[in-house]
């Protein structure tokens, strides 16, 4: 199959490594596969060093960013048109907002109406969606407007967690039966392998944590939504009780310095470390240095932080938000009412105090997630949904 895939932009994130994954995996599988995306300007890092020496092509359009931009938009709509009427798929796959947006419609405007045997079937991942409780009600009936449209101009969805087929459809965002779940993969073998006690004592007195610390990882950017200022507020009470617990916030973004400021005002510097962005393949040993790990966005697909956490054998505390609750629960962890710090507390308390329980809860989440999240089954289910909307010509 000829496939193109279509992103807003390569930062350190979890839909970009999915993408990143699927491409990969695709072309080695004899696909002839591009993937078109815009440059990855802002905080977070790139992803572009894996695309090297791949069997897929890139291609970047410099005016495809994030914001909303009525010129840039309009330029990066015709250079998709452009690209595609050049490369004439037999799959458009788009994914994020911006590039899912634009793509799909690029994408349907240069279908062959007289002739449907020619069509690119147009397919989506959802990864997270654009509306949610907290921004004003105007802009989520604009995006929910938006993607409606775009939904009449997409043949199937992919969601990275079934709640995000149930928040879609709920919205009026496709009909249940355009729908499938492909968990987003994980190179497992990174996770799975046990990292040496001596790294793991190097890397912890990098950011001056002692041996026998209880660590609390957070790995997410710092941004909005995010949730750093609950487990903030949560380290503070944790404080009191435990000499030895100690959070390590891994990521970068635009609130990182307020965030330094605030733990610094705090008296909280030695109870709260930062590392800033890491490359990906230092994330297994983050994990695997840490003990728990805390997860409070607000919003999110599926946050790939969870799984990832579970494969190292670590359990997990998280929000239960969007698809959180398909693979935390009392056998691997703790679900906590959003923004409830008193929760949120109690739980990671809990699993200080009880060394025991980390090792069971973490032992039952890698048996849970190892065969859910393994990228052969994702790209299977991928490639299924291509072959099943071609067999439709």
């Amino acid at each position: 199959m000829k496939i193109v895939h279509i992103i807003t932009r390569l930062i350190l994130g979890g839909a970009q490594e999915n993408t990143l994954i699927t491409c990969k995996l695709l072309a080695q599988r004899g696909h002839d596969v591009t993937l078109i995306t815009g440059p990855a300007i802002g905080p977070e890092g790139q992803l572009f060093e894996q695309t090297k020496n791949q069997k897929y092509n890139v291609i970047v359009i410099p005016k495809m960013i994030r914001p909303i931009c009525p010129l840039y938009d309009t330029i990066t709509y015709h250079q998709i048109k452009k690209l595609l009427k050049q490369l004439q798929p037999d799959i458009v796959h788009t994914h994020s907002a911006k590039a899912g947006i634009l793509g799909r419609f690029a994408a349907y405007s240069t279908r062959a109406p007289s002739d449907k045997r020619r069509a690119t079937k147009i397919v989506h991942t959802i990864h997270g969606l654009a509306f949610h409780p907290y921004q004003p009600e105007w802009l989520n009936k604009f995006y929910i407007a938006v993607e409606r449209l775009a939904a009449k101009r997409t043949d199937f969805f992919i969601s990275v967690a079934d709640a995000m087929t149930t928040q879609a459809t709920a919205a009026g965002i496709g009909q249940p039966e355009q729908f499938c779940t492909a968990y987003s993969a994980i190179e497992e073998d990174d996770f799975l392998q046990p990292i040496p006690e001596q790294r793991k004592k190097d890397f912890r007195r990098k950011y001056e944590i002692a041996d026998d610390a209880i660590v609390l990882i957070s790995i997410a950017r710092l941004f909005m939504l995010k949730g750093h200022k609950y487990i903030i507020e949560s380290a503070r009470q944790l404080s009191k009780r435990f000499d030895k617990a100690v959070c390590l916030f891994v990521g970068d973004g635009n609130l990182s310095g307020h965030f330094k400021k605030q733990v610094c005002q705090l008296g909280l510097a030695e109870k709260i470390k930062f590392t800033g962005l890491l490359p990906p393949d230092q994330i297994p040993l983050a994990i695997q240095s840490s003990d728990i790990l805390v997860h409070c966005s607000l919003r999110e697909g599926l946050a790939r932080t969870l799984p990832q956490a579970m494969l190292c054998g670590r359990p997990v505390v998280s929000f239960d938000v969007d698809g959180a609750k398909e693979v935390v629960n009392e056998a691997t962890g703790y679900l906590v009412e959003p923004k409830n710090v008193v929760k949120l507390t109690k739980a990671c308390a809990e699993l200080i105090e009880n060394k025991e329980l980390r090792e069971k809860l973490g032992k039952n989440g890698r048996e849970f997630v190892k065969e859910k999240f393994a990228p052969e089954k994702m790209v299977d289910t991928i490639e299924a949904v291509y072959k099943k909307l071609l067999e439709q010509k």
